[in-house]
């Protein structure tokens, strides 16, 4: 007869609930896109997946590529790669541990769309 296991914590179940932002993370990025449409300079975003990232892609018009994409990895190589944000190009502007760190320090008022 084989041996039979009981397995209670499953980290399994806890990678499924990883698979998106979590409400913190997403509150927080939420209040910069209200503060950023009401400065006129973002107009509508979006989300995608995929097995590695989670993005909230932010756009200056609905039809054009996303212009910012704020991003979780979801298999980071080092610590300090969590959360990183994008360009329109997929050059990493900024990286962090820490999505309120990383929001706080990104100075937005200065980041100028070029077409």
């Amino acid at each position: 007869m084989s041996k039979i296991r009981l397995v209670i914590n499953n980290n399994n179940q806890q990678r499924e609930k990883e698979k998106f932002f979590i409400k913190k993370e997403l509150q927080s990025i939420l209040n910069l896109y209200a503060k950023m449409v009401s400065n006129g300079s973002w107009k509508d975003y979006s989300f995608s997946s995929g097995a590695k990232e989670v993005s909230f892609n932010i756009y200056q018009r609905a039809s054009e590529k996303p212009v910012i994409r704020i991003s979780k990895n979801l298999k980071p190589k080092y610590f300090n790669e969590r959360y990183f944000i994008k360009d329109r190009d997929g050059t990493i502007l900024k990286k962090s541990e820490n999505l309120n760190q990383l929001i706080n320090k990104m100075s937005w008022n200065k980041l100028r769309i070029i077409k």
